[in-house]
Formats: C-alpha cells, structure tokens, sequence
C-alpha cells in the first residue's frame, strides 16, 4: 500500500475522479452552462492538425531539487529524460505528417503536457486533454462535448497511468502507455482504455524468478518502490519465487519522498542480512537515493537484479564511482533501431525550431550548455562568478550526457509504435488510398475498438499489435554491467527472455559472457548463501 505521505496527492487525484464520474452519470440539461474550474492548463507544445494526439510525460521532476549548503552552485533542473520522449513523439508525428502511404494528405497535430512527476497533475492535463481549456462550454446537452483529443500518448509510470485511465476510461478515449508495466493495468474492468507498448509486469516478475532460480540462488533479499510498479512487480515475483523454491530474507519498500529515518531502515535490512543477492523492483528515481545512501555506509560486493526500471539508465551509472552495483545484471526492453530517430533527437536548435513555440527546447539547451540566452550580456551570479550566452549553435556531439546517451532507444521506440498504432488505426476508419477520403472524426469508442484489433509493421520490420488485455509480447533482454578501464560502465547483453516461446526455451543466457561483482567470473564466487 502507498506511503501515507502520498495520500494529499492522490486523495486530490481520486476527488477529481469522483466529480467526473459524477458529472458523467447526471442527465443532460440542455440549460446547463458549464465553466471551467481553475486557470487553464497550458500545453508545454502545441501544434493544430486534422487528428490531435495529446502527450503526457514527466518532462521535469519537482522532487528533483535539494537542500542547498551554499558552498556550490545550485544543480540545474534535469530534464533530458523527458526531452528525449518528447523528441521521439515529435519524430513519430513528423515521419506520419511526410508520408505518402500512411494517412496521406492528413497532418497530424499534437498537445504535450509536462506533468512533473506528479500524478495529480497528470490528472489535471488528462482531464484538459479531453475538455480543452475552453472558459465555457455549450457545445451539446449537458455541456457534452467530442473530445479534445484522438488518443493519449504516455504517462512515464504506473501510478499516473492508473489515475488516468480511470478518469478517461468511462469515456473511451484510448491512453497508449510506453513506459508503465504495472500488471493492474491489463484489468480492463477497472482500465478498458489503456493499452500500452510496453510489456506487462505480470511478465517481467516471472522471468526475475527464472532469472535468479537459473543462477542457483535461493537466498535472496528483495527491495521495492513502495507505489504499485513496485508493489505489484514484487508481488508477482514473490508468488513466482517461492514456487521456484526461492527463500526471501528480507522484503522492504521505501518511496524518494520518505522520511531519512525511513530509508535508513532499508539500509539497516541489507547491512543485517547474510543474502548477498538483491532483487530489486525499484524506479531509477527511487535507486538513486538509494545507492546515495549505501555509499555513505559503504557497502558494497552485493549482487544486484534489476528491472527495466534502471538496468539500463546512465544516470544510475554515472553514480557508480561508489561501485555500488558493480556487476548488476536484470532484465530491459530489447534494443531497438529506429532509422532517423537517434539523430532527430539530437538535433535539437532552439533558435531555429519552426512551427512550434520552443521555450521548452530553449531551457533544455541552458540547462545541457549551462549557458542563458540574453543578448549581448552575461548573467552574474552569487560571489561574481558569470554564466555564459547562449549561441544556439553549441555542438551536441561529442557531448557524454543522459541526454546524449540513446541506451533508452527501445522506450524511445515505444512512443513511436504508440504513434503510429493510432496513425494506422485512422488510415483503416478513413479507408486511406492514396488519399483519404471521408475524414469525419470517429468517436473514442470507435478508435479504441480499431486499436485493439491493429496489426502493422514498422519500417524496420517490427510487429506491433495488442492482446485481448491492450499488452504487446513480453520479450527482454538480459543486461550485465561490466566495468570499463576508464571506470564507466557498459551495459553488456548476455541473454533474452521471449514470453512466446515453450517453457523451457523462454530464457537463454552466455554465462560466461557475465562479470559478477567484484569482479568476480564466476557466479559461485559471490558466497552463496543457500537454505
């Protein structure tokens, strides 16, 4: 169960949810007026076009400022993750827009919130998605309206999602996860309008446990994210564990907005433990403070399983200086390759952007050059110290960033087969030729049904289609985190899971292609510890 911290949050999230519903059960009157509650909410990108895909993602993250002690300058705001995801839809939507045999003649068009990390908030654009920002509204019966927007693309997590596809799901507006694995979210009693691009966690939790019961380990130690990727994940592997004859010693869960007291008891379980194998379904938001706070303890030599979450995040790596998670090996989306997109994305110029407002590009260029754009001065800062001008012409390569690091490539081509799964859906209902003839807009429900029964193929090759519960087929790589001379760390494939296959087939691995910790070849040399 959520951390009681969170409950403001979700309560003002679930208050939401309730008027909705509410609202949505009353008969119309055609005499009703209905006004806007609050100040509009903006999208952060915008563009009009004969379909409007919204898209909500965690571009900048609230939780992400610190305690300042004065003696360094203030850390920028991180946004290249999000920026990357936002990069990937505008690249799907272009390739669409270019195209003479997808929806040909139709132009796409786009609404992109930020939703800060925060699930309310997530609430707010979603609901903003399917009403506009309209002060009034007597557009039908009731202040019935068609929706604002064809289909959602996003949120980034599990939680958010499911506060979402609550809200929008009584109205079928379809919500296209590239990132959120909760397996809650294949219920499509309590979620009919979400689907996802992603595989589900009810997937992931069971190759964890053939992953650890491959290795022979049997005496384990396990962390989780206390919200429900977390919860949930651990909760499948769990069941799937012990089945595997897969002994827990300890079982915790922190969230990064808990208490210190709180996280040091976590810390304090795995200090205590005789386990030294970790099994971990944490968010990269969530290991970060984790690692910050082993490496303050020093305590290092333990064997890390990861999922999805992290295992594949240079954030995360960038931190091991401390050797925290030296040798981690878990479980990712498949690398993916996507011709055009790796240098769409880093062809970011803020100055020179058309048809877009470029703000949000132009913060994301200050904060990756530490830099400002105002002309013809520089900007002072505290103890005379000076911030350079911005050009708009610094060069992106060459530069060893998150935001240039593209390991992150299979989420990335998530977003984009989310896009065009709704591009291809509009094509079929239009009956597109070589023109698209009638373009009477379809209502949520008939895009959602089209949606659960596409079939496509990206450029590349790949299929794309839904189950009956709106997931794609679980396939995983398996990642190994080798060191390299210069002390950064690669990630190393060295095996897969593939969900379609027989039993005894589903998971291959190259033991011997794997450095464990401390550097350690062989998986005997990590002092077991077997019940």
């Amino acid at each position: 169960m959520p951390s009681t911290h969170k409950w403001p949050e979700q309560g003002w999230a679930l208050l939401q949810l309730v008027l909705v519903v509410a609202l949505s059960n009353e008969e119309p009157d055609s005499s009703v007026v209905c006004r806007r509650r609050g100040g509009a909410e903006c999208p952060q990108l915008a563009k009009d076009g004969d379909i409007i895909l919204g898209g909500i993602f965690s571009i900048h993250r609230s939780w992400k400022n610190s305690e300042l002690n004065y003696t360094q300058s203030p850390p920028p705001q991180e946004c290249t993750r999000g920026i990357q995801i936002v990069q990937a839809m505008l690249f799907a939507i272009e390739e669409v827009n270019n195209s003479t045999s997808l929806l040909p003649g139709v132009s796409l068009g786009y609404r992109i919130y930020d939703s800060c990390g925060s699930t309310a908030r997530s609430v707010r654009v979603a609901l903003a998605l399917a009403n506009g920002n309209q002060e009034t509204a007597t557009d039908g019966p009731g202040c019935s309206r068609p929706a604002q927007v064809q289909a959602i693309i996003g949120e980034d997590s599990s939680s958010p999602c499911m506060a979402i596809a609550t809200v929008l799901g009584p109205f079928s507006i379809p919500v296209i996860s590239h990132f959120a694995t909760c397996g809650c979210l294949s219920d499509k009693i309590r979620y009919p309008s979400f689907l996802r691009t992603i595989p589900s966690d009810y997937y992931q939790s069971r190759a964890l446990a053939l992953l650890v019961k491959h290795f022979g380990w049997t005496w384990v130690g396990a962390i989780r994210s206390n919200d429900d990727y977390g919860n949930y994940g651990m909760s499948t592997f769990v069941e799937t564990a012990k089945r595997l004859e897969i002994c827990l010693e300890y079982s915790v869960a922190f969230f990064r907005t808990d208490s210190e007291e709180k996280l040091k008891r976590v810390v304090e379980s795995i200090r205590m433990s005789t386990s030294r194998v970790i099994v971990t379904f944490l968010s990269f938001l969530d290991l970060d403070i984790l690692v910050r706070e082993l490496a303050r303890h020093n305590l290092t030599g333990y064997q890390w399983v990861g999922t999805e979450g992290w295992i594949l995040d240079s954030y995360i790596a960038r931190l091991e200086a401390h050797h925290i998670l030296d040798g981690a090996i878990g479980l990712s989306i498949p690398k993916a390759h996507v011709t055009g997109l790796e240098e769409f994305i880093l062809d970011v110029r803020p100055l020179s952007l058309s048809g877009i407002d470029s703000s949000l590009f132009t913060e994301f260029w200050e904060t990756l050059f530490d830099c400002h754009f105002r002309q013809g001065e520089r900007i002072e800062m505290k103890r005379g110290q000076t911030q350079r001008v911005c050009t708009g012409s610094e060069e992106l390569f060459g530069l060893q960033n998150t935001f240039t690091d593209l390991s992150l490539m299979g989420i990335f081509n998530n977003v984009y087969k989310g896009v065009l799964a709704v591009a291809h859906v509009f094509h079929n209902i239009w009956g597109c030729g070589k023109t698209c003839g009638n373009k009477t807009q379809p209502d949520p429900k008939t895009i959602l049904g089209h949606l659960k029964k596409v079939y496509f193929k990206t450029t590349e090759g790949e299929e794309v289609f839904f189950n009956e519960n709106g997931d794609v087929t679980a396939k995983y790589d398996v990642i190994n985190w080798q060191s390299k001379p210069d002390g950064s760390v690669e990630f190393v494939t060295v095996g897969f899971y593939d969900s379609s296959l027989t039993t005894d087939r589903q998971l291959t691995i190259n033991n011997s292609a794997i450095v464990w910790t401390l550097n350690a070849k062989q998986v005997g040399l990590i002092h077991r510890v077997t019940v």
